[in-house]
């Protein structure tokens, strides 16, 4: 399984761009012994139409241009949920693995948020709570939480939540 995080604009070189880089990289190296046969950022350029339905819908295109044939797909919206624990994410992860999917992609859309499109065809759609974020944190908190889940699936000490993954915290 591939993994792919599609994201709306650019991260400029600084703290944020590395820490992504950390997240991503150590995903991919834990990765390898789960069936993960790669961990990669697809940076999409903002749209410049004028009305946001607009921009929306030229992010949107661009967005699923990018994603794996066959993926499933976790879209992180205001609309989603934010109370799935990492060990149901993980959980997740593993069922679509386990059931031969050839991608997971993680999409996060720009500032005006995501199309109909994107949500509709998400496996799952999830929140990071009411607080408006930062792009950057966001992106960043996403491959946390990739990297969080493959280690809760290889048994990794990270993830210090349920090991059993019973309590849905």
């Amino acid at each position: 399984m591939r993994i792919v995080l599609a994201a709306i604009g650019r991260l400029k070189k600084g703290p944020e761009r590395d820490l992504a880089e950390r997240y991503r990289e150590r995903a991919g190296q834990i990765g390898r012994g789960l069936g993960v046969t790669a961990c990669d950022v697809a940076e999409i350029i903002e749209s410049r139409a004028r009305r946001a339905p607009d921009r929306c819908a030229e992010e949107a295109t661009a967005l699923l241009a990018v994603l794996p044939e066959g993926a499933a797909l976790i879209a992180y919206d205001e609309r989603g949920r934010a109370n799935l624990s990492s060990d149901e994410i993980a959980a997740r992860v593993a069922g679509w693995r386990d059931a031969g999917k050839p991608a997971l992609a993680i999409v996060i859309g720009g500032a005006d948020g995501l199309d109909s499109r994107i949500r509709e065809r998400a496996d799952l759609t999830l929140s990071f709570g009411a607080a408006t974020l930062p792009h950057a944190i966001v992106r960043i908190l996403a491959l946390e939480q990739v990297y969080r889940s493959l280690t809760i699936l290889a048994g990794h000490p990270y993830h210090r939540g349920d090991p059993a993954g019973l309590s849905g915290s």
